[in-house]
């Protein structure tokens, strides 16, 4: 897929939504503004693009999947969902739960893409394909079935080299590393909050 990044830019530039701009409430226990954050977490999709191989399709569909549940439910009950914690409380009140498993199914996908990206960048010699192999033991394989595991077996083998990847992002490598760093950071604070908030009793539904 073609992106028009624009002169001197990264590929981040050209994200409709960006979790460095996502707005979370500190007074209000961390609440993550919903309506950016889905912006954002559509947006990420991009970076699988990006990676030009279909076999990485499935886990680009499962992110915009779960997008779709989560926005549903907004939609339906826009004032009980203004922020994410807040979206799942009302939810789980009115005893159903496919947006809050969604959320959870969300931010096990944007964890495991943060962890690889994250480890590649803090090895500058190492291929994607073994950042993102170490990265998928430390954060899905847990939660995947042997079909699950197979189709991201061969999603890790179709991972491009390294140079061709961040060559996509712009023509600045220093720029391109800079604003990925920056957007990772946004990213791994917002998963952390995710993370805590969806292991906690008040967003369990079973």
């Amino acid at each position: 897929m073609a992106v028009n990044i624009p002169p001197g830019g990264t590929v981040i530039d050209t994200f409709k939504g960006n979790f460095t701009k996502v707005p979370v409430d500190k007074s209000k226990g961390n609440a993550i503004s919903t309506s950016e954050f889905l912006e954002a977490a559509e947006s990420i999709t991009t970076i699988f693009d990006l990676l030009g191989s279909v076999a990485f399709t499935p886990v680009k569909n499962d992110i915009l999947g779960n997008v779709e549940k989560i926005r549903k439910r907004q939609l339906a009950a826009p004032l009980d969902s203004q922020n994410l914690q807040d979206l799942v409380r009302n939810e789980l009140k009115t005893k159903s739960h496919t947006a809050t498993e969604g959320l959870l199914w969300l931010g096990r996908g944007l964890e495991f893409l943060c962890a690889a990206l994250t480890q590649n960048l803090n090895n500058p010699t190492e291929e994607l394909s073994k950042s993102f192999g170490i990265a998928y033991e430390g954060t899905l394989k847990q939660y995947h079935n042997f079909v699950a595991r197979g189709l991201f077996a061969a999603a890790l083998k179709a991972c491009p080299y390294r140079k061709d990847f961040y060559a996509k992002f712009g023509d600045d490598l220093q720029k391109v590393y800079a604003a990925l760093k920056e957007y990772l950071a946004a990213l791994e604070a917002i998963v952390a909050i995710l993370k805590e908030f969806m292991t906690s009793p008040e967003a369990q539904w079973k």
